[in-house]
């Protein structure tokens, strides 16, 4: 579709940050160059990988695209992360070139990546020197290989199968955004970092579909509400913690918004609170899409706003193509309505995805080739509408944000006051979850808030932000079973009770 449009509408707008405009003529010419440069002047062969540390700006969008037709692996890195954590991603991808902006020049030469590449006049100025010969359709097709959290250890790429051919994969993007309610009818508007999958990919497919893209680049909720106004937005993206700010706005300006050509919000990322949910359809309508899925699978359950109305709560229903239900601990199905972990299956696919260098959480991740789980766990109703319970693992989702409070437990242990520490999640009304540590301290030690402020600082010195406990209790002793397993779940349900809800 991008270069149909290229030549059907050249001057047409294909994609605006506020700042970079490209017409579809220019997003063809440079998304082709960037293919060839990468291919050629870069060195990269299919298979190969690349990443990026960008805030959020029309390169993300060029450099994601390019590495599709260029046949290789892209990876938009997380710029929250410290620069151990991004040293790590850019080592674990086998990213042989880091493409960065001059907000994170600095960061990008400490983590010593082969090559490094500015965006702006270098990055023009190879891409004005790069061959504009047309790609290869029948050559392989690149893809996205996005950094997710797990509950142990560093966090995996996750590269999703697809089609090999471009020809196909570029079909298959259509296809599978009109499946979701992306048809490309009109302006899409990115309103979360390009480093995530969601906000990224659901942009790249609407467009494949023939929408243009307008990509925000930090959110805020009276700035989201002029664009979908003044730009006749169709289509975007959203997370729970989105929809708790713009309902917190003046019922004045609230009753001002009027947007006739929005018809298609898709959100998910994290469990949304039904009032929540209930007072966005009220204001905006029944177009709110909810979904349910991950990198991994990508979409695997939908609802729409009348169906998620009479079955409050529910995360939809599979999507075509795949089934979801529930087993026991020994892999067995469960019957309708009982709890147990959920497993997505698609019988025409194999190994829809695996993790970057990592054979055995592939594995587990497996009942059979053709079905995965997420580690959720929840139930699916007689009618097959799947509604969530847990996480099988203690991942915290906040804000859409996967964090594992591995990592952070490891951390906070390195301080010589910490005997022992437990982190989960605890309900938030705004991000959906918390981070919360509980800290058993050292013999002689005592418990105290300039002690806990202390632990959260040094925290705060060896994690990103967004994986600094919000919170820190003490406790004179964690609970382990006789195994010695730190029984974290007894902790996690103090906070959880009487909420309605466990994630």
């Amino acid at each position: 579709m991008l270069f149909d449009r290229a030549a059907r509408d050249p001057q047409g707008l294909a994609l605006d940050d506020g700042t970079r405009r490209r017409s579809w003529a220019e997003l063809a010419d440079r998304t082709t160059r960037l293919a060839n440069w990468l291919r050629g002047e870069v060195g990269l062969r299919p298979g190969d990988h690349l990443a990026c540390l960008l805030d959020n700006r029309a390169e993300g969008i060029e450099l994601v695209i390019g590495a599709i037709l260029a046949g290789v692996w892209i990876t938009p890195v997380n710029r929250h992360l410290t620069t151990d954590e991004i040293a790590y991603v850019a080592r674990d991808s086998g990213a042989r070139l880091l493409v960065v902006d001059d907000a994170h020049a600095a960061l990008a030469a400490a983590v010593g990546a082969e090559q490094i590449v500015r965006v702006g006049e270098e990055l023009d100025s190879a891409l004005a020197a790069a061959s504009d010969a047309p790609v290869d359709l029948e050559g392989p097709a690149g893809g996205n290989m996005i950094y997710t959290s797990g509950t142990t250890g560093r966090p995996k790429g996750v590269k999703r199968r697809g089609p090999a051919r471009l020809r196909d994969a570029l079909a298959g993007q259509v296809a599978y955004a009109r499946q979701i309610g992306l048809d490309g009818s009109g302006p899409h508007l990115v309103t979360g970092p390009l480093y995530h999958a969601a906000p990224l990919m659901f942009a790249v497919y609407d467009q494949a579909a023939g929408a243009p893209i307008l990509v925000m680049p930090r959110w805020d909720e009276r700035e989201a509400l002029r664009w979908i106004v003044e730009r006749g937005v169709h289509h975007t993206h959203l997370v729970p913690t989105m929809c708790v700010r713009l309902l917190r706005l003046p019922e004045q300006e609230r009753a001002r918004f009027h947007a006739p050509e929005l018809h298609s919000v898709l959100h998910g990322a994290a469990p949304i609170a039904p009032a929540v949910k209930r007072a966005m359809i009220e204001w905006w309508g029944p177009i709110l899409l909810e979904y349910w899925g991950g990198t991994e699978g990508g979409v695997n359950t939908f609802v729409g706003s009348e169906d998620w109305l009479a079955h409050p709560g529910t995360v939809g229903r599979a999507v075509p193509g795949f089934e979801v239900f529930a087993v026991d601990t020994e892999g067995r199905r469960l019957p309708a309505g009982a709890e147990g972990a959920l497993y997505c299956r698609n019988p025409s696919l194999e190994q829809i995805f695996e993790y970057h260098g990592d054979a055995q959480k592939t594995a587990e991740a497996y009942l059979d080739p053709h079905t995965f789980t997420l580690g959720d766990v929840g139930r699916v109703d007689a009618d097959g509408y799947v509604h969530l319970a847990d996480r099988r693992s203690h991942t915290i989702i906040s804000g859409g944000v996967n964090i594992y409070p591995a990592e952070i437990e490891h951390v906070l242990q390195e301080h010589p006051a910490v005997a022992d520490v437990a982190v989960f999640g605890v309900p938030d009304d705004e991000w959906g979850e918390s981070v919360k540590a509980v800290v058993q301290l050292e013999e002689g030690r005592a418990p105290s808030p300039a002690l806990a402020a202390e632990l959260l600082a040094f925290a705060r010195t060896r994690l990103a932000g967004y994986k600094v406990p919000r919170s820190l209790d003490f406790e004179a002793q964690l609970p382990r079973t006789p195994a010695g397993k730190l029984a974290v779940r007894l902790l996690r349900d103090r906070h959880w009770q009487g909420t309605g809800r466990r994630i």
